[in-house]
């Protein structure tokens, strides 16, 4: 069976792509292998209309709003994607005339040596996953963005101590989301400071933190939260020679790239350089749904 758009990846911008072209009458398949970034949120205070919800509610609103349409989900790892003349071709078995992809991005890592040794045993990267195993305990949230604030949030109400260490003395989260971290009791900054160590034995004990003059402090921790943003997931789209604008798909207005019937959404394009964000991505998901339907009506 050929399809007129398979979407890959089934966070905000894939779905509301499926929602638009399933409504435009396109037989349309997503595959993806988890709703990404958007279900580890916590509160999620600025989508319009729905206030508050969390992450993990929201994107089981997002597939149920795209059940009841009819849509087919497959769950399923995306490993290839060839294009054969007019057609593409995912995991070697689905077709269809028309990609969006929209497969979002991933966090950033530590980048340190220890990171492998105390993944999962000290070092996390989702609060809203991990937060209640430090009930009582000391942790380290490390970045400057939303995300580390949304974080430093959820911990808050499990934590006896947050330390959020940051190598800058200015921040890129909105100004609500510091105001409200700053007037929590239990965090302290560790501004213009980087990680450079983490120590223990069998989980983590403790952080290495070294500032803009070089000079090094030991602070003891239970765990540490990596929240440093994300990159683009990209690889699969420059196999088949799709072009990258800043580690970012470039796509133009109507979120078609230089491959013909290929369009992309959300995180992993040039669009989300303004804002990551759900509206956004939501968004333009719904223009390269459009988009496609207009591509194969021409």
């Amino acid at each position: 069976m050929e399809y007129d758009v398979i979407i890959l990846g089934y966070g905000p911008a894939g779905l509301s792509a499926a929602i638009y072209a399933k409504r435009y009458g396109l037989n349309v398949k997503v595959i993806g292998r988890d709703p990404g970034v958007i279900a580890e949120t916590g509160e999620v205070e600025n989508y319009l209309g729905i206030y508050p919800i969390n992450g993990f509610e929201l994107t089981q609103k997002y597939i149920q709003h795209v059940n009841a349409l009819g849509v087919e989900i497959e769950n399923d790892e995306i490993t290839k994607i060839e294009k054969k003349e007019h057609t593409f071709v995912v995991n070697d078995k689905h077709k269809a005339k028309t990609i969006i992809y929209a497969l979002g991005g991933t966090k950033r890592k530590l980048d340190l040596q220890e990171e492998k040794k105390f993944r999962g045993k000290g070092i996390a990267y989702c609060a809203t996953c991990d937060a209640a195993f430090y009930k009582k305990k000391i942790v380290a949230v490390l970045g400057g963005g939303n995300s580390a604030f949304e974080s430093v949030k959820i911990l808050d109400k499990f934590a006896d101590k947050i330390y959020l260490v940051h190598r800058r003395d200015q921040f890129k989260a909105h100004q609500k989301l510091i105001d409200q971290v700053k007037s929590l009791k239990n965090v302290e900054f560790v501004l213009n400071s980087v990680v450079t160590h983490v120590r223990g034995d069998n989980k983590v004990e403790s952080i290495i933190v070294k500032d803009n003059n070089n000079k090094e402090k030991e602070i003891k921790v239970d765990g540490i939260f990596v929240e440093f943003g994300y990159e683009a997931n990209t690889d699969l789209a420059v196999s088949i020679g799709v072009e990258l604008k800043n580690n970012m798909i470039n796509v133009k207005q109507d979120m078609s790239t230089n491959i013909d019937g290929f369009f992309a959404a959300g995180d992993c394009t040039n669009g989300s350089n303004v804002m990551w964000q759900l509206i956004t991505a939501a968004s333009e998901g719904a223009i390269a749904g459009k988009a496609v339907y207009d591509y194969l009506h021409k």
